[in-house]
């Protein structure tokens, strides 16, 4: 194999001749021959190559090849065959460890190269009678471990030919059809599942994000529709509201009688609420509200459900009465009338064609001093009195702002639910794919199918391994969601924008290597890949952009480190620093950094540790950083600034921390057996997969040497090999519904 190319570079041979050298139980007389094989002047003749070859394939036709085998492994059960049974001394460790070393070194796919030597057509064979060691139906409850009535509802009307996906070219008939799924799902009820009973809801949060994160199999804009109807613009009037507006608007929104649109984005403002430029004025001599747009800048704009279907309007305006400024609050201000015309002062326009969701009606408002009466301000967190006296329980201003946004963060954790229920369809329709076709293979043999390959499997099980990562991070954050307190309210709403970033990031990336990993079926537009691709591309910047979501997780963190400090009393502060010291010299020993056993870089505590030192070392590099410039003199803003990069590293190493850590509880959760330990696997993958990608960081902070980076990429190769034969009932313990999968490219 050395020599199967015609070119052995001199630092191949010299590295093969110490690996040589190095073993005690090779005769001098071998070690010369094999030196005088790896000269370029006296290299194996074709003819002594073939007879190898030879010897090989007959040798291991007596072997039954259970698993695919590297030409270590292929090699050292060859020469146990040879010495029947019977220990030898190249089957030592230290023989095994040279020739993975060799083999990794001359850059081999070992157990292609290995069924290319043997060039059977049998290995092939036993190779497709592998069977996954679990139940997909056992794995789904791992999954899905709540809800699971509501899901499976949502999945059987999903089934029905009503809901047939269709490929649209004409956006006005998808926004029809869109906008008829949505209201024979508010027929079952399911709009209003987390509105109060009173309204014909259920007071049922999770049963309606389980409902949401279901429909993510579906058109995707029929997702952002119900959405942004029941979720948006019926969570304000929930969440914002009091029980003059619950009476009187939720039953009609929780049935689809009555439209509605989410009104916050404006043209000039975008992620910058807090500055949004529409103006609601009080006039107590009629006791009314003057909804105004001051400038084109301040248009409300991508509004969904505006440029259409929508009656009414969730509107954000800075408030105004009594000659002061009170900042952002919320009004519901009448859009159309009941045939659907602009109400005067209204300004509609529709936003057109999209690169994706073109069943969603998105468009810009426009107000010109639209009156509304003072009962439409939803006045949960504050309250203007006839007279024109403003009145809040919140005291301050900037607390009161984050209160009313903060009610509004069930949308970042319902989107990266649904996106990821996007990139599980993905991974479906590319695993399966892969399973079945076949392409390129030895000369006289079946030709090798895509999910032999090892690039195939990286590009698909990388992902596939934090797609099972993410499931259990985000359910243990809707958990913490549903079950919020005042106290804890803002760390779920840092772990809701961390967890939105990165997941949604990480559909858009799989999306994309799912398609590419179909080659041209991919991209024709039944197989569907087109329209996830485009339908999730903006996941990435509704609900928050995601750069910005992480700035807001780095100050967070940021803020509880300074707490810390400030809360801590002097001998506090000498244990945290005793702690920090004890970590760096366990986490830093040299017998850590350069330790490449397989049993180490698999052992779970070895990458909670890694991940852990990730997150803490990235927090406090950053927080050293900003003080140093603000030490300097720099303005604090502009010290943010300066450092952004490293806060948004530092966000990523947080979120990153919390999606393994648990993925691990939930895999600790679990009864031992064959789910469990497929699990563990996928967990070490995922784990492993995010030090390589980002052994930079951990190589210039003095954690991997390039030896162990090296190893822990062969272990990442090995975990996607064993995970291989997984790979068909990991994605299909997602439990789609066949009629969301349907492919051309998996037909026949």
């Amino acid at each position: 194999v050395a020599w199967a190319d015609e070119v052995l570079s001199p630092t191949e041979m010299e590295m093969i001749q110490q690996k040589i050298k190095a073993q005690p139980w090779l005769a001098e007389a071998e070690k010369q021959q094999l030196a005088q094989w790896l000269d370029p002047a006296h290299a194996p003749s074709p003819q002594q190559l073939n007879q190898w070859l030879k010897y090989i394939r007959h040798t291991a036709a007596g072997m039954k090849l259970q698993k695919r085998q590297s030409l270590a492994e292929l090699g050292l059960e060859m020469a146990r065959l040879r010495a029947e049974g019977a220990p030898t001394p190249c089957t030592s460790p230290e023989a095994c460890h040279a020739l993975e070393e060799i083999e990794t070194a001359l850059g081999i796919i070992g157990h292609e190269a290995s069924r290319q030597l043997l060039g059977q057509a049998e290995v092939e064979r036993e190779l497709q009678q592998l069977r996954a060691s679990f139940s997909p139906e056992e794995m789904n409850h791992f999954l899905e471990p709540e809800q699971r009535e509501m899901r499976n509802k949502v999945k059987h009307l999903l089934n029905d030919p009503a809901f047939e996906l269709q490929q649209f070219t004409e956006m006005e008939a998808h926004r029809e059809q869109v906008l008829r799924w949505c209201r024979q799902l508010a027929a079952q009820g399911w709009g209003a599942l987390h509105y109060p009973q009173e309204q014909g809801g259920r007071d049922d949060m999770g049963a309606y994000m389980a409902v949401f994160e279901t429909l993510g199999y579906h058109d995707l804009s029929l997702l952002v529709k119900f959405g942004v109807q029941f979720g948006l613009f019926g969570g304000s009037v929930l969440w914002l509201g009091t029980a003059r507006h619950h009476r009187q608007y939720l039953a009609e929104v929780g049935k689809l009688e009555l439209p509605g649109c989410f009104a916050m984005t404006e043209e000039g403002h975008g992620s910058n609420v807090r500055d949004i430029a529409t103006t609601a004025h009080y006039e107590p001599q009629t006791q009314e509200f003057v909804i105004h747009t001051p400038d084109p800048s301040a248009r409300k704009t991508y509004i969904g459900n505006a440029a259409r279907d929508g009656r009414m309007a969730t509107v954000f305006a800075q408030l105004y009465t009594g000659g002061e400024a009170y900042g952002v609050h919320a009004f519901l201000v009448p859009i159309r009338d009941a045939e659907g015309r602009p109400l005067p002062g209204i300004t509609i326009e529709d936003c057109g064609l999209k690169l994706g969701l073109n069943g969603v009606d998105n468009g810009r408002i426009s107000f010109e001093q639209v009156r509304i009466p003072r009962e439409n301000l939803l006045n949960r967190f504050a309250d203007v009195a006839p007279d024109g006296a403003y009145s809040s329980p919140i005291p301050s201003p900037s607390r009161r702002f984050f209160s009313m946004l903060g009610t509004l963060v069930g949308g970042r954790v319902c989107v990266p639910l649904a996106g990821l229920s996007a990139s599980k369809k993905a991974l479906n329709l590319a695993i399966r794919y892969a399973a079945r076709r076949r392409q390129f293979g030895p000369e006289g043999a079946p030709e090798s199918l895509l999910l032999d390959y090892q690039t195939h499997q990286r590009r698909l099980l990388i992902p596939l391994a934090k797609v099972y990562a993410l499931q259990a991070a985000l359910h243990e954050l809707a958990r913490r969601f549903l079950n919020r307190s005042e106290e804890d309210a803002r760390e779920v709403e840092g772990l809701a924008a961390g967890l939105k970033a990165v997941s949604t990031w990480h559909t858009t990336a799989t999306i994309q290597a799912c398609r590419e990993a179909c080659g041209g079926a991919g991209y024709l537009a039944e197989n569907q890949f087109a329209a996830l691709r485009a339908d999730t591309d903006v996941f990435t910047t509704f609900e928050g952009d995601n750069t910005v979501l992480l700035q807001l997780v780095a100050k967070g963190r940021l803020s509880a480190f300074k707490r810390q400090f400030h809360d801590m009393k002097f001998f506090d502060l000498l244990r945290y620093v005793s702690e920090q010291a004890t970590v760096a010299i366990t986490e830093l020993n040299p017998l850590v950094v350069r330790n490449i056993d397989p049993a180490h870089l698999r052992d779970a505590d070895f990458h909670a540790a890694a991940f852990q030192y990730w997150e803490s070392v990235s927090l406090s590099a950053v927080a050293r950083r900003l003080k140093k410039r603000i030490d300097q003199g720099m303005d604090s803003y502009d010290a943010f600034i300066d450092c952004q990069q490293h806060l948004l590293e530092m966000a990523q190493a947080y979120t990153e921390c919390f999606v393994l850590t648990h993925f691990h509880q939930a895999i600790a959760r679990q009864e031992e057996g064959p789910v469990k330990e497929v699990l563990q696997k996928l967990a070490a993958l995922y784990a492993l997969s995010t030090l390589e990608q980002q052994r930079g960081w951990f190589q210039e902070f003095g954690y991997l040497e390039g030896r162990k980076s090296k190893a822990i990429q062969r272990e990442v190769n090995a975990l996607c090999r064993e995970l291989r034969q997984e790979a068909v009932a990991l994605v299909e313990a997602f439990d789609i519904p066949a009629r969301c999968l349907k492919a051309g490219m998996l037909q026949g």
